[in-house]
């Protein structure tokens, strides 16, 4: 099927060749071009034979350019193809716990292996016709994300609620022996898939080491909006703490065996359990970073060698920082590593509750624009207010409840300041550097 060319980037190969919004993208060397896979894999050669079509009239041109340097056509979708969505009914699926009347791309489920390579979105296997995995297999299309929760098929199809759920093991299997790459995700549903079911998932997973050598196992997450969804037994500190010990034990025997832990417990199960945070090692790498694995760590560290550089500073503004329950042990403890290098700065860390989502959501990007104003305004905020970056969707300035961030700097009546999760870049907001 042709795909419509809408713009061609000045000075690219394709702009060289003569190609024009318009025109339509049939095939690159005899290869159908269907998606952003196949535009992306086959136009990597430094030697291409492009087909398209002008004005209903068939084309050829062959153009020559260095390999892998982009060829430069723009399409009307980033996928070249409608997205594939979630044909599951997870017991535990986060969206369908979201409240009615959020904005509606934030009730779409992807379930796409191809965001998985491009983006890193995780998915469940699911959707994949036998012609997908051979295409994935074929095209190397490698790194995947892929959330397992269980290879016990009938554990597995009970928490996804899908009969097909249950070939997860067998399609990894598949491929590993083709040598595509797997992070994984392992979400904890107390009394479902913990215990010996998780035991089990961990042996099957570092069978498929080196293909599979980093997963995260993190707790269910729970909201208020619950009803008429399975009732599902939150983590307590009890088993976070049987959960890490179980998975620990098991990283320490992969890590003799294999070199590698493989398997890592995301931060929030520390916190839950009231433990400290692996030391940097641990981590090996933070494969997992964007999943909650290592972040805390990784950003304590980063700040305390920034620190160490001592970096001179004017005198900073007063300021707050408004962050979920699950860092703020942290970001006290970065003020006062401050404080105690005799930084002179005028500083508070505010634990804000998450009502919109409830209480046991505890993680700062999950916090609300609505929630900040109700529970800040008011309060001692000094000259600024810094929020982590990942409180932000939607191009950067709209929290998840819409409110947009200049609304939330309106409202409390200080510049509202987004700051990557990054020690240093924590260090320098706090020393007003930025």
């Amino acid at each position: 099927m042709a795909q419509d060319i809408v713009s061609v980037d000045p000075g690219s190969p394709a702009a060289r060749a003569g190609l024009r919004p318009g025109d339509r993208l049939i095939s690159v060397n005899g290869h159908e071009i269907r998606d952003v896979l196949d535009y992306r894999y086959y136009c990597e050669s430094s030697r291409l034979l492009l087909e398209f079509s002008r004005n209903g009239a068939v084309r050829r041109k062959r153009i020559r350019k260095d390999e892998s340097e982009p060829l430069g056509l723009d399409f009307e979708t980033y996928l070249m193809d409608k997205p594939r969505s979630c044909v599951n009914h997870c017991l535990f699926c986060f969206i369908d716990q979201l409240p009615k009347g959020m904005r509606e791309t934030l009730y779409f489920k992807d379930d796409d292996a191809r965001l998985s390579f491009l983006q890193g979105n995780y998915i469940t296997l699911t959707n994949l016709s036998a012609r997908e995995q051979q295409r994935i297999a074929d095209l190397r299309i490698s790194p995947i994300n892929v959330s397992v929760q269980a290879t016990d098929p009938e554990v597995r199809c009970r928490l996804l609620g899908n009969p097909r759920a249950g070939d997860c093991y067998g399609i990894m299997r598949r491929f590993a022996e083709a040598r595509i790459h797997m992070d994984c995700q392992i979400v904890v549903c107390p009394g479902i898939n913990d215990g010996e079911v998780l035991q089990k998932t961990m042996e099957d997973l570092a069978a498929l080491y080196p293909q599979v050598d980093s997963v995260s196992v993190v707790p269910v997450g729970l909201t208020k909006h619950r009803g008429g969804l399975p009732a599902l037994t939150p983590v307590d500190a009890a088993i976070a703490g049987e959960i890490i010990d179980r998975v620990d034990a098991f990283g320490d025997a992969c890590l003799e065996k294999l070199g590698s832990r493989i398997f890592a417990c995301g931060d929030e199960l520390y916190r839950k359990a009231g433990r400290d945070l692996p030391p940097w090692d641990y981590y090996e790498g933070f494969p997992q970073f964007e999943n909650g694995v290592g972040m805390l760590r990784s950003l304590e560290d980063e700040f305390r060698e920034a620190l160490a550089e001592k970096p001179e500073a004017p005198a900073a503004r007063p300021f707050a920082v408004a962050t979920g329950g699950a860092a703020l042990p942290l970001f006290q403890k970065l003020l006062q590593l401050l404080a105690d290098s005799c930084y002179a700065v005028e500083g508070r860390v505010y634990g804000v509750r998450n009502d919109f989502f409830g209480e046991s959501v505890n993680v700062a990007g999950l916090l609300t624009g609505r929630d900040l104003i109700a529970q800040l305004r008011g309060r001692a905020l000094g000259q600024r207010l810094l929020i982590s970056v990942s409180m932000l969707r939607y191009g950067g300035d709209v929290f998840l409840d819409d409110t947009p961030l200049s609304e939330v700097s309106e409202a409390l009546g200080v510049p509202v300041i987004p700051v990557p999760n990054d020690g240093r870049a924590v260090l320098r907001a706090f020393l007003d550097l930025n």
